[in-house]
């Protein structure tokens, strides 16, 4: 077993893709690792994806046979979030929707030791806000790690106002601990990386409502003219169409800025539930 500034045991609250990946790269570096969904379904979809995507890097050779053995050795699931009671830190990964996400820490803050730090995953909610409606403000702080967690490198480290200044260090040290990256960022709508990217995928689906181009064409543009792994309608896709505009709109309403407003054409494809690969169909069909 191994210990990371101070943590051991490690708790993932969502069994979607990034909560997956989240607890598979724990589990890989050597934390006792709970992965915890709700719905027993998403559990078992969860296994088996790990187990999948573990054996698919072993045979690639980016890990060795003893770090997926170790990293299955170190993983178990639950439906209860009462599982988490000993973890050392817990990291939310769920729905991006604000209200379900302080129901959700309001429950973990009577079941969870009080040593126990909270770390959210949010892509864009304000860490401060979330926080306040804990008891620990102090242990809270943002975890934003980048998707797909097990091969993306960097972590998006972002303190609330009330973050103490150890849970900040022991939160850095955990994700150089976890062989990433880190950025800090203070708690602005949308941190660095959101703030960024979205408004630019967000641009991309206003080129493409007003018929600048195709959506192949732009993205083939973005790519292969700024050098970019995928295009931006590509990775909205892969993020998910229902979380960009989520994002949007925290941006729109937090900065007051009119730039930040969703554009239509990616709130018609919400309403249309074209989410992206998770539903087979956006921008692209799959």
């Amino acid at each position: 077993m191994t210990i990371i500034a101070g943590f051991q045991t490690a708790g993932i609250i969502g069994g979607g893709q990034m909560g997956s990946g989240i607890a598979q790269v724990c589990a890989t570096n050597g934390l006792k690792t709970i992965l915890v969904d709700i719905n027993p379904k998403q559990i078992e979809t969860a296994k088996i994806g790990i187990t999948g995507s573990l054996e698919k890097l072993a045979s690639k050779g980016v890990i060795t046979p003893e770090q997926k053995a170790t990293a299955l050795a170190n993983m178990s699931y639950s439906s209860d979030l009462s599982a988490l009671n000993g973890c050392d830190i817990v990291v939310e990964a769920i729905i991006e929707n604000e209200k379900i996400k302080v129901e959700l820490f309001q429950a973990l803050d009577k079941i969870t030791k009080a040593s126990c730090i909270f770390a959210s995953n949010t892509s864009s909610i304000p860490i401060t806000r979330l926080a306040a409606a804990t008891s620990r403000p102090d242990k809270f702080i943002g975890m934003h790690f980048m998707n797909p967690a097990p091969i993306m490198k960097l972590v998006e480290v972002i303190p609330g106002m009330a973050t103490s200044e150890d849970t900040t260090k022991r939160t850095l040290e955990l994700a150089v601990g976890l062989g990433k990256e880190t950025s800090k960022s203070a708690d602005f709508p949308g941190f660095v990386v959101n703030r960024i990217l979205m408004p630019m995928i967000n641009e991309a689906f206003a080129a493409l409502m007003e018929g600048v181009a195709s959506a192949e064409d732009i993205d083939k543009g973005m790519k292969l003219g700024t050098n970019q792994p995928m295009g931006p309608l590509t990775l909205a896709d892969f993020i998910g169409l229902d979380t960009c505009y989520a994002i949007m709109k925290v941006l729109h309403d937090g900065l007051g800025d009119p730039k930040y407003s969703p554009s239509p054409l990616l709130a018609k494809y919400v309403e249309a539930g074209w989410y992206g690969r998770k539903t087979k169909r956006g921008v692209y069909k799959y």
